[in-house]
């Protein structure tokens, strides 16, 4: 299962690059409200250039688990489904704890997540290279 918290207009409107529209990259680089996209990974070629794989303790897994589980906005009934939103049929989109910006987005919640697991990452990652650079250098 695949978690990812970013911004609400951008991920619901923008299911393809090729559909990018001004107003929502104008919110994801102001402030806008968040939400958590879960899909279902399926199949990982291992070895690949864009997997990495990081051995953790069972206390970290679960304190990792427990940051994502936080970052649903949860109704009455457990985490808000947003209805009709999703880019197939396996995927799920819901309401999510936070504001999106610039400053603070999608790379930085998974920082923090891998941070919460016990690895180590750069102060700030705001795109998915610096990421990546920063898992690589301490990790």
């Amino acid at each position: 299962i695949v978690f990812g918290w970013g911004g609400r207009a951008f991920y619901l409107e923008t299911p393809r690059w090729s559909q990018v529209k001004a107003v929502p990259v104008l919110k994801a680089l102001t402030l806008d409200a968040s939400v958590m996209h879960v899909d279902i990974a399926g199949t990982i070629a291992e070895p690949h250039s864009d997997v990495a794989g990081f051995d953790i303790g069972e206390d970290r897994f679960a304190a990792l688990l427990d940051y994502i589980a936080a970052s649903f906005r949860r109704g009455p009934d457990g985490p808000m489904v947003i209805d009709n939103a999703g880019y197939s049929r396996f995927d799920r989109f819901y309401e999510a704890n936070g504001h999106f910006n610039a400053l603070v987005g999608c790379n930085t919640w998974t920082a923090a997540a891998l941070r919460t697991a016990g690895l180590r990452t750069g102060w700030w990652n705001p795109l998915p290279v610096s990421l990546g650079w920063s898992m690589r250098l301490y990790d």
